[in-house]
This record gives C-alpha cells, sequence and structure tokens, in this order.
C-alpha cells in the first residue's frame, strides 16, 4: 500500500475508535484467541525494530544506496519474494511501489544516465517512469548480499506479487492508469522477472491476466494456475489458467470465485450482512470474465454483475500445503481486516470436470486492533504459522508483524517502531532467515533467531 494512504487525522481518529466500540457487540465467537508465540518484544535501542528475546535483525540494503548498475535503490519497498539460485545463494525480488511523479524517490540520479530500458516513460519525454523492482543476491553463507541491481523499470505502483514454481517473481502494478494521463502506455499489468536475470529485463506486461488494481499473486505449482488479489474496497479473487504451465504469455482463461450457493449474499465482507462466521466454509465456483484488458477499468463490477464474490481490499497472498491464504486488509465488521483461506479441488481448472473447483473459509476475522489490524503482506514459516505484515494507517498507527497459528491464534513477532509499515515478508529456503521490508525509507532487513522456540499456548 501507498505511504500516501495514511490519513493522520481527528476524523481518522473518531472512525478508529467507533471500529473499536463496534467490538464489543454479539459476533464474540469473532475473538481470535492469543498465545505467546515467541515472547515477550524487547525494546529495540536503534528504534527499529523489537523483537523477542534470541531474535536479531542486520539492515541488508537501504534506500539512497548505489547498486552495483550505479543506480540508487530506489524507496517504498513492497512486496518481495525469495528464489533459491543455489544451496547457498538466493535472489530476494523487491517491489518499489512508485508513482508517476515520485522521480526523487526513484532509482535514477542526475549523474546517472537515463534508463533505456523500460515499460513506460513520462509523456513528452524520455524519462523512465520510476515504478519498477530491484534484486539482490544474497549469500546464505556469508551473511550479505552480493550483488544488487535494477530488474524492472518503467512500471507504476508495483505492489506486492508472488514467486512462481518455475523461478521467477510476478510483479503486480496496483494502479490503472491510462495512456495519456501522463504516460504513453495503458498500466494495470503483472510482470515477470526471472530469478536468473543478471540486470533490466525486457519489460513485457502479461495482459491475459487482466487489467485491474493487481495486488499479489500465488501460484499452485501442481496446475500453474495463478490467484490474484485486488486492492479495492469491492475487489474480486481471480484465477489465471494458462493455456501452457509455466508459460504465462502464451494465454489462458480468467475467472473470478463465486460462491456456489446462491442464497448466500455474494458479499463476504461481513461489514452490512453477516455472511460467515470465522471457521465457516463456502463451496467455490469460477465464473469465466469477459474483456479482460477492461479499458474502462470495470472487470469487478461486471464480474459481480455476474455473480463473483465481492472482498475487502484483497492484498497479500501465499501458497502453503495444497492451500492458499490471503488477506482482505479492510474486511469484517469492525473493519480491522481479515484472512481467507481456499482449498482447492484437485481437478480445478480442468475441462469437463465441472464449475466446483474448491471451497473457501473466513480463517480469520478480527474485532480487537491491538490483536490484529490491516493485515497485508504475508508469509508462511515451515512450521505453517503464517507471518502477516500490517498496514494500519489510522490516528498514531503502530504497526506490527503478527504470527498466526495453523488453528488462528495470533502472536506478536515485531513491532515497528518508525511510522511506516513493514512489507515483503518471505522466508530463506531452509526458513533460518525472515527477510522483510520496511517501506520508507526503505530497508530490507534479515531476521535471525530461535525459529523452533514458538508456543502456541495462551
Amino acid at each position: 500500500m501507498d505511504i500516501n494512504r495514511r490519513h493522520f487525522t481527528l476524523l481518522a481518529a473518531a472512525f478508529a475508535f467507533s471500529g473499536l466500540a463496534k467490538c464489543t457487540n454479539a459476533r464474540e465467537q469473532n475473538m481470535s484467541q492469543i498465545v505467546k508465540g515467541y515472547g515477550d518484544l524487547i525494546p529495540d535501542p536503534d528504534g527499529l525494530l523489537d523483537l523477542p528475546k534470541g531474535f536479531s535483525y542486520e539492515i541488508i540494503s537501504a534506500f539512497g544506496e548505489t547498486m552495483d548498475d550505479g543506480l540508487k535503490v530506489p524507496d517504498a519497498a513492497d512486496g518481495m519474494g525469495c528464489i533459491p539460485l543455489s544451496d547457498t545463494s538466493v535472489a530476494l525480488i523487491r517491489n518499489h511501489e512508485l508513482r508517476v511523479n515520485k522521480y526523487e524517490e526513484g532509482p535514477q540520479t542526475e549523474t546517472v544516465s537515463k534508463i533505456t530500458k523500460a515499460f513506460d516513460f513520462i509523456e513528452d519525454d524520455d524519462l523512465a517512469l520510476p515504478g519498477g523492482t530491484s534484486t539482490l543476491i544474497y549469500d546464505l553463507e556469508q551473511n550479505k548480499v552480493t550483488r544488487q541491481f535494477l530488474s524492472l523499470s518503467g512500471t507504476i505502483r508495483n505492489c506486492a506479487g508472488g514467486v512462481t514454481p518455475w523461478g521467477s517473481w510476478l510483479t503486480c502494478e496496483e494502479d490503472v492508469t491510462k495512456a495519456g494521463d501522463g504516460v504513453t502506455k495503458d498500466h494495470g499489468w503483472v510482470f515477470e522477472v526471472p530469478a536468473s536475470s543478471e540486470t533490466l529485463i525486457d519489460p513485457v506486461p502479461l495482459k491475459d491476466l487482466g487489467r485491474f488494481n493487481h495486488e499479489a499473486t500465488a501460484v499452485d505449482p501442481e496446475t500453474g494456475i495463478v490467484y490474484m488479489t485486488e486492492d479495492r474496497d469491492d475487489s474480486l479473487f481471480y484465477r489465471f489458467i494458462p493455456d501452457t504451465y509455466g508459460k504465462l504469455n502464451e494465454g489462458g482463461r480468467l475467472q473470478a470465485l463465486g460462491f456456489k450457493d446462491t442464497s448466500i449474499p455474494s458479499d463476504s465482507r461481513n461489514s452490512d450482512t453477516l455472511v460467515w462466521k470465522t471457521g465457516d466454509w463456502q463451496d467455490a465456483i469460477w465464473i469465466d470474465l469477459e474483456d479482460t484488458h477492461s479499458p474502462e477499468d470495470d472487470l469487478r463490477n461486471r464480474g459481480h454483475a455476474k455473480g463473483a464474490v465481492i472482498f475487502a481490499r484483497g492484498e497479500g497472498i501465499h501458497w502453503g500445503d495444497d492451500e492458499l491464504y490471503f488477506c482482505c486488509t479492510s474486511g469484517g465488521e469492525a473493519g480491522l481486516g481479515q484472512i481467507m483461506r481456499y482449498k482447492p479441488s484437485r481437478d480445478q481448472g480442468l475441462e469437463n470436470k465441472g464449475a466446483s473447483t474448491g471451497k473457501i473459509q473466513l480463517f480469520l476475522e478480527s474485532t480487537d486492533p491491538t490483536h490484529f489490524n490491516f493485515g497485508d503482506n504475508l508469509t508462511i514459516a515451515s512450521n505453517g504459522h503464517l507471518f502477516v505484515c500490517e498496514d494500519q494507517y489510522s490516528f498514531l498507527p503502530e504497526n506490527h508483524i503478527r504470527g498466526v497459528t495453523n488453528s488462528g491464534a495470533i502472536y506478536d513477532f515485531a513491532r515497528i517502531r518508525v511510522d511506516t509499515e513493514p512489507a515483503g515478508a518471505c522466508f530463506s529456503p531452509d526458513g533460518s532467515i525472515l527477510f522483510v521490508n520496511l517501506y520508507s525509507p526503505a530497508k530490507t532487513l534479515a531476521i535471525k533467531g530461535p525459529w523452533a522456540s514458538v508456543s502456541e499456548q495462551a
């Protein structure tokens, strides 16, 4: 999420406290259990990140540093993926959620020649748009970054994305600016960045994945189906069935999730009408979408008219053990956030197998901002726990990384002591390092500690 969406006003505070008041109503069944996790958070003497006893962090990259290609580390570090390159080396591909006019926060400087291999440029100029991705090559034995460079340029507001089973990062534009509005091309696409790339890639939009306010992706490693979230208050949950496994540029079919039971309101937000309680499952169907390049940015509206379910700002998504989880940042009666869980059937997306292709569950709905508040990016640890980055922007925000157990119990893992959000949480292949971004001024951290010591006791 863009930090400009934070509104520190008394009006926002009033809304925040009105949400707290709603937490005391009749929906006590949604109250989450709080467990010890890794224990109390220890204040960081450097005033950056509080962690449990035994854990430590190191800043491995920061905004403004000169990268190996001579460009500077951009700001607004958001979603990120960790992809193994060898037994001892990984690529961290990091999004930069920069708007069209955020050149001061971008990778170019007055002393560096202008970028030419970019998807788009400012209208009537040859200056590449500042959004895109940077790649860090991290040595797991030496515990350090050995190279970092810009890997995608000329896009807008690269928010989140997801790793693929074939070794790449899908980066998503959370922006639908059209050509002529200060830029030369339409935006709102997904781009693929191979982990093996060693310099700027040729930027090719994967247009069959749809044009909308993209947020994040998760790929089923068995089928290659790409699941996608959309950051809008009235968003849909999408899937793309590729014609060829691992070849997303060769076309496919875009669909949106609906409830099989049409007597249930096709609105998962629980804001006005209680559709389901925490733990409830619904059978899912998938609805084919047309005109998916959506020049009028109305794909979600047309999908909902056909029966697709509305979600409250779908954000981070991650594939687990034959299932996935995704955050709905402002969902729920209190507007504090939900986590959805989707389990596909094994015949998902196959022809002549019927319309029912899995089940979706309301896994968590927050009723207390001190437990869980505006979950955004998320990842899954080796023990199956979710690690969720908060992105609250109410009055006096205090963002955390929250742990969520397999049963839906919550614990605090980290507290961010500066006025920004954590983002892009992802684990090293062996689960020993949690990499995470601090959004702005951008910093990428490597967190280590006694991961096996977690307690699920209250």
